[in-house]
């Protein structure tokens, strides 16, 4: 028996780590399965390798895009008749990531000796619980290649969500990091030059005066502590963010925020619905179901809500008074959840409610942009006229004086 260090995901998406005794990595892979750990990072403990960086040695890692694309080649191969073995071979040979071409290498390598696809893909640590839930229903039910192209599908949609966040995300990340610059030169550069001059006028300076130059002097005195502050600062919010609860607070608190706040809670709540209705529609037990679902969502609180969704279905309650219970769905949703359930298409409906919250995500990006432009233009015209109050105001009064005296 050998010892091998390993970090992965248990059922609630959490980040578990460990060692455990086993014959080779393939039964190790297994015996985490078994307990209901994905593993991401499995090495022999004595050498502290990480599976995903020797895929990354290889090249660029591997990416979703080559995940996805595998996906959409391994639905039309299947469904042509290609066997298994042959499809792998050609894919391997036509990748063009030697990352993925070599996770490729390995999936044929553990199906020629026996093992189950499913297996195969949780022992290469580059497909997540959900990927590898969705094929191994596939398998069971010998759908495995429609299982593939739902699969492409729930990633593309991803893919076209996080690009239109990022586009619409692009012009108010620029127009902050423009004032941030702004603020640094004129508090380096443009004050400190003023407060020159204004220092040759011996007299008493105006309120906002005096305290821009304060502002100054610190930033140009104590730069060391300025940067000391904001690297303190970065490396609190990640360590806050890594820990249980940190995590916790901010994705419940991120639901609230101005703005942004309600599409984020109705693009997390259309993910939910998507993969829920996928993993019914393949045929996973609801059970599971909920498991599989609650590490799609990316949000530690309303996982935290499907978690306790599942644990009162296994009582026995209904679907809808879970759903209630959790009080993360609008009255629409549950009465279209109650219709769902008591017609046995629940499955159906609730992809009705994911359409319903993407178009709604859609049009909220859509308008991101405008929505936060008034406040950033609120906020660059109140940095202007502290900076003219400041800076113009003892010109004004001088000005005024000398007027006076002639």
């Amino acid at each position: 028996m050998k010892k091998y260090a390993y970090r992965g995901r248990d059922s609630q998406g959490g980040l578990v780590q460990g060692i455990i005794d086993a014959a080779d990595d393939s039964a190790a892979a297994d015996i985490l399965l078994s307990r209901g750990i994905t593993p991401v990072d499995l090495s022999p403990d004595h050498s502290g390798g990480n599976v995903l960086r020797v895929l990354s040695r290889r090249g660029r890692p591997v990416s979703d895009e080559d995940i996805m694309f595998f996906s959409r080649q391994m639905h039309t191969l299947l469904k042509a008749g290609v066997p298994i073995l042959q499809a792998l071979a050609g894919l391997r040979e036509s990748a063009t990531n030697p990352a993925f071409s070599d996770v490729i290498g390995r999936l044929r390598d553990s199906l020629d000796a026996g093992r189950e696809f499913s297996a195969a893909l949780a022992e290469t640590g580059a497909f997540g619980n959900f990927y590898i839930q969705m094929v191994r229903v596939g398998e069971a039910t010998g759908q495995l290649d429609r299982i593939f192209m739902t699969l492409f599908g729930h990633m593309r949609f991803e893919k076209e969500m996080r690009t239109r966040i990022k586009s619409a995300m692009r012009y108010p990340t620029f127009v902050v990091i423009a004032l941030t610059a702004a603020m640094c030169v004129i508090n380096w550069l443009v004050i400190p030059a003023f407060a020159r001059v204004f220092k040759s006028f011996n007299a008493q300076l105006p309120l906002m005066t005096r305290v821009l130059i304060t502002v100054s002097d610190f930033f140009v005195n104590y730069w060391w502590m300025v940067l000391l502050i904001a690297v303190a600062l970065v490396l609190g919010i990640r360590s806050l963010l890594a820990s249980a609860g940190g995590r916790m607070w901010w994705d419940r608190y991120k639901l609230g925020l101005p703005i942004v706040g309600s599409t984020i809670r109705k693009a997390t709540l259309a993910r939910f619905a998507r993969s829920f209705s996928l993993t019914l529609s393949s045929g996973l037990p609801v059970l599971q179901a909920f498991a599989v679902v609650s590490q799609v969502v990316d949000n530690t609180f309303i996982s935290a809500r499907i978690d306790a969704m599942r644990t009162g279905v296994e009582r026995g309650e209904s679907i809808l008074r879970v759903a209630a219970a959790s009080r993360i769905f609008t009255p629409v949703v549950l009465q279209m959840i109650a219709v769902g359930e008591e017609s046995g298409s629940i499955d159906d409906l609730l992809m009705e409610v994911a359409g319903m919250y993407e178009r709604e995500v859609d049009y909220e990006i859509e308008t991101l942009s405008a929505r936060i432009e008034p406040i950033l233009i609120v906020c660059l015209g109140a940095m202007v006229l502290v900076l003219a109050l400041g800076i113009f105001l003892p010109i004004w009064d001088l000005s005024s004086a000398m007027l006076g005296k002639h």
